[in-house]
């Protein structure tokens, strides 16, 4: 049985290094591209140890990190926190945000925008 076009596998996207990050590869899992999502964007990430989002803010972007594995610090407009497995969090649209992984092994987080986000220079501050 063929899979249907909205079921997305992570071997189904093309990896990526995101801008204004280090040691990250993105999958861009859910996206008007390729199932036609015009309001939600879904990224897997993995994040290898003390790498991460440099300081950066999204315009009117709302941005939820689901961390699947690993342990990472975060930081929203000053103010720092730690996740471990299990644990969301919310960055705000147009606050400053830093994700760093703290655990050995590399992190896996899926990354949920809305409006998407979709790499593009302009919905970025830095």
């Amino acid at each position: 049985m063929k899979k249907p076009s909205w079921i997305v596998s992570p071997e189904d996207a093309l990896a990526y290094s995101p801008a204004n990050h280090t040691g990250t590869v993105n999958r861009r899992l859910i996206s008007q591209a390729n199932v036609g999502a015009k309001h939600v964007e879904v990224l897997l990430g993995v994040i290898e140890k003390n790498q991460g989002a440099l300081p950066h803010a999204h315009p009117g972007i709302e941005q939820v990190c689901y961390l699947l594995s690993g342990t990472a610090d975060v930081e929203v407009d000053g103010e720092h926190g730690q996740m471990k497995a299990g644990e969301c969090c919310y960055l705000p649209p147009d606050k400053k945000h830093v994700f760093t992984v703290t655990s050995d092994e590399p992190a896996q987080l899926l990354v949920i925008y809305s409006p998407p986000y979709e790499e593009h220079p302009d919905r970025v501050i830095r």
